[in-house]
């Protein structure tokens, strides 16, 4: 069966009163694919199974793929966006997409909307522990604004001038999750944890000198941490980074809205 003939099939079922409404809203959380060329298959449906749209990976695709993806994507999403595009790549992919904006320290473009407002409650916190460590961290602040949250950076208050992350403890006091970005021995998410009350995603960057391993040395570093309440994502992860404090926050929003509705019931 074809995908418009299965979906309908699933209409007339709920017209018909065989299906649900619910049970119809759950099938077409699994529905739409939508073939790109002969090169791509966009997944429609995923903003409404998991809140979040696909994002477009930047590297392994040629100017003119990513510029294909991006006229697909933004007939059916407000905000398209793709990671880990060069400047020289851009400036192509915008040859074809003049309205797209470009974020050149996270290395990200996107489709955005004249006004880009916080749709979540929440704050997301994102402190980078070096001025070397901004790419990963503006990768991470990006992606979580455009995905609708509020963040609040601060920037080069690593541990070897530990004064500087003490002087800002406001920021970890106004933030119900800390993304915490840092390289050479990576020990910048363990002394927030200790300070905070919220969840702390470490996020480890290929930053350091030869014993770290592009990154390996600072990731052990998180998985050993001795705080608690520390998770940790993989080596220059902001996307991933961003989109986990994002599911945080919208589930913290969904238990409130449903302990709410017991509480009235």
């Amino acid at each position: 069966m074809s995908q418009p003939q299965a979906l309908q099939s699933l209409l007339e079922a709920v017209a018909a009163g065989k299906v649900t409404p619910d049970v119809a809203l759950e099938k077409l959380k699994h529905f739409a694919i939508e073939p790109v060329g002969d090169f791509a298959k966009i997944d429609n449906h995923r903003a409404l199974r998991t809140g979040f749209p696909e994002a477009i990976w930047g590297p392994g695709k040629t100017p003119d793929q990513i510029a294909q993806i991006f006229q697909t994507m933004r007939q059916r999403h407000p905000v398209v966006m793709a990671t880990r595009i060069e400047p020289d790549v851009y400036l192509q992919v915008q040859e074809k997409l003049p309205q797209l904006y470009y974020y050149p320290t996270a290395r990200i473009c996107a489709t955005v909307p004249a006004a880009l407002e916080p749709q979540y409650p929440g704050n997301i916190g994102i402190l980078s522990a070096g001025t070397a460590d901004l790419p990963v961290a503006e990768e991470a602040a990006v992606t979580a604004e455009l995905s609708g949250f509020r963040v609040q950076r601060l920037w080069d208050v690593g541990v070897a001038g530990i004064h500087r992350l003490l002087a800002n403890r406001h920021v970890i006091a106004s933030a119900n999750v800390l993304i915490v970005v840092a390289g050479m021995e990576g020990a910048l998410p363990s002394v927030v944890a200790g300070l905070a009350d919220c969840p702390v995603i470490a996020v480890p960057t290929s930053i350091g000198y030869g014993a770290s391993f592009g990154g390996l040395a600072p990731l052990l570093t998180m998985l050993n941490s001795c705080a608690s309440g520390v998770g940790v994502v993989n080596i220059d992860n902001g996307f991933g980074a961003a989109i986990l404090a994002g599911q945080i926050l919208r589930t913290a929003q969904k238990i409130s809205v449903r302990w709410n509705t017991l509480s009235e019931d």
